[in-house]
């Protein structure tokens, strides 16, 4: 056999095996995520000329990839049996549509949420709050670290807070002590990521503390590299398109106040050795102190607010590592200025926010979002808290946060920033 036909012979063989591959590899996210195994259009840096083997190859990858991109884009009919087949179909209950209604109108390819009903107000309310951060995203008068790069300039390892749901085509960016536990249980339900004795969590409530919690129990953007390789970043541009984006945000003092208590007050042995020890030698002067936290708290020796209000300040604290999550800025937890979100819900207005997103996700009917305890309002703690901090900390912890007062529209807190 000629050496051109026999080369030709090995191009098919070996495209077949790619397929087979591809096939094989197709995992329980569905056709999205088989769009982006076969998709080649992330940008390259310059290579060397093609010899003509490879422009052979790449002629035929390029025709194999057209093909599939027609198949499989956004709206293609004949694609719809074929995803049908490969998911599986909901677990029947009393407080569920019927499947037909959840093929259609959740797990298909347009996953918007637009069309669900909404009362004016709260319509209302969601569009001005996306306004201001759109505004002040593009508005130069606010400046702040990150703010211009682009998502593809963002570190893979940044993304770990991007929850993804491909069932119900959602993504979740969770703040810390911003109602996250249950939001994070909601996402387990959608999803279906976790099991009860063989069966998915149906009650958000159910789901043990120690499970949610756990990095292993949710798909974030992050394992996205693991699993996809180049194809990571261009997959997660397409679920950013497709899928309802939302996040939900706290005023920033009293986030920092709820972050302290939790983490300094409370008993927490990880807390005590990695930040505590630190902030008691640096600002407290205690050179010998206990190796367990429950030995320090009989003893007396606790991290003050003022010592924690140090710490933030101290521009070698993220010299050492960046802020740790429960009190890291928003801005830098899920990058609203890369990200265009379709619902930035906020605590203060935790209930009638949750109830209107799961409407808006036409989830409503499949489960309720849990109760909260509601602490104290926001001014009584920031003026009791804040108190014994001196102003001029206090201004420049503000400058630390401005820009997720600004972004999400939290009022500048005039009365703690003068005298």
């Amino acid at each position: 056999m000629p050496k051109p036909q026999l080369f030709r012979l090995w191009l098919v063989l070996g495209s077949i095996l790619m397929i087979l591959l591809i096939i094989v590899y197709w995992d329980n996210v569905g056709t999205a995520h088989f769009y982006l195994h076969t998709s080649l259009s992330r940008p390259h840096t310059l290579q060397p000329l093609p010899t003509p083997r490879q422009r052979e190859e790449k002629a035929f990858t390029s025709d194999l990839r057209e093909f599939l991109d027609k198949l499989l884009s956004p709206g293609t009919k004949q694609n719809e049996p074929s995803r049908k087949k490969t998911e599986q179909a909901p677990v029947p209950a009393s407080s569920k549509p019927a499947a037909s209604l959840m093929e259609e109108s959740v797990r298909g390819y347009d996953w918007s949420p637009h069309d669900a009903q909404q009362s004016p107000d709260q319509g209302q309310q969601q569009a001005e709050r996306r306004s201001v951060l759109r505004d002040f995203c593009a508005n130069s008068s606010l400046a702040f670290p990150t703010k211009e790069r682009s998502f593809d300039d963002i570190p893979n390892y940044e993304l770990n807070h991007l929850i993804v749901d491909d069932r119900h085509g959602v993504i979740y960016c969770y703040v810390p002590k911003v109602a996250c536990t249950n939001w994070k249980r909601v996402m387990i339900v959608l999803s279906e990521s976790l099991l009860d004795r063989g069966a998915p969590y149906r009650d958000p409530l159910d789901i043990p503390r120690e499970h949610v919690h756990n990095s292993s129990t949710h798909l974030t953007f992050n394992k996205f590299w693991r699993r996809y390789g180049k194809f990571s970043r261009h997959l997660m541009k397409i679920k950013l398109k497709k899928y309802t984006k939302f996040l939900f945000v706290r005023d920033p003092f009293v986030r920092l106040i709820s972050a302290f208590r939790s983490k300094f007050e409370l008993e927490n042995e990880e807390f005590y050795r990695k930040f505590a020890v630190p902030m008691l030698r640096l600002y407290a002067n205690h050179s010998s102190l206990p190796t367990s936290v429950s030995e320090a708290f009989s003893a007396g020796l606790r991290v003050s607010f003022s010592n924690f209000i140090q710490y933030l300040l101290d521009p070698h604290t993220e010299k050492l590592a960046p802020f740790n999550e429960h009190w890291r800025q928003v801005y830098r937890l899920c990058h609203p200025c890369q990200i265009d979100y379709d619902f930035v819900g906020k605590l203060e207005t935790l209930q009638t926010d949750a109830a209107q997103l799961l409407r808006l996700l036409k989830v409503d009917a499949q489960l309720h979002f849990p109760p909260s305890y509601r602490n104290r309002t926001a001014s009584s703690w920031e003026e009791d808290w804040f108190a014994k901090i001196p102003l001029a900390w206090r201004q420049q912890l503000y400058k630390l946060y401005e820009a997720d007062f600004v972004l999400f529209g939290y009022p500048k807190p005039e009365n703690l920033l003068r005298d």
